[in-house]
């Protein structure tokens, strides 16, 4: 087992990034091959094998999404700091008062993304062919999600005066070791 990189993050199992990027591949393409199963009362084997793939990318899209709106949106309440504002006084101590309105700017355009994936993976699930909502739930899900942090990272460039610039390592650090002190995260920002 090897330890951890340059940026003190343990490097992920080149299987496990592969296995993240591959199954939703997989799971489309089975949900191609039996589009023309229907799924129906009278059960047959493919018919239960079409309901499993499209069930379990249903309920892990939807339960994903669902928990990220409500964890962000939850810290969005009176009397509650943001979630990226926290974040960020985690990664950076004492913010400017232009950081914790940029920062609670981010949770809220966070909270918009995750509503929108749901909105639109219900909607193409009930009134498109399934196959749309096989694509847009495991193809283009991940191209999304890179697609909104680097519009976020380009905004926070061009918005703040003197914005932050960290490495992708230092935010991971943080979020998988929420009790780590303040000085290994800074110690993993780049110079």
């Amino acid at each position: 087992m090897r330890g951890p990189g340059r940026h003190g993050v343990a490097p992920a199992p080149l299987s496990a990034v592969l296995a993240f990027a591959i199954v939703p591949i997989i799971f489309h393409l089975v949900i191609v091959a039996t589009r023309n199963v229907r799924l129906s009362l009278t059960p047959s084997l493919a018919a239960l094998f079409k309901f499993g793939f499209v069930t379990a990318s249903a309920i892990s899209h939807w339960g994903i999404y669902s928990s990220l709106l409500l964890m962000f949106a939850l810290t969005l309440l009176p009397g509650r700091e943001p979630l990226i504002t926290t974040m960020a006084r985690r990664m950076h101590g004492e913010l400017s008062d232009e950081m914790v309105r940029y920062t609670g700017w981010v949770t809220r355009a966070w909270c918009g993304f995750f509503a929108l994936q749901l909105t639109v993976s219900v909607g193409l699930f009930c009134f498109a062919p399934l196959v749309w909502w096989s694509s847009f739930v495991n193809l283009l899900d991940i191209p999304m999600v890179v697609a909104m942090f680097s519009a976020e990272y380009f905004f926070r460039l061009r918005c703040l005066r003197d914005p932050p610039r960290h490495s992708l390592a230092a935010i991971f650090n943080m979020v998988m070791n929420p009790a780590g002190n303040q000085a290994k995260l800074h110690a993993a920002a780049p110079d």
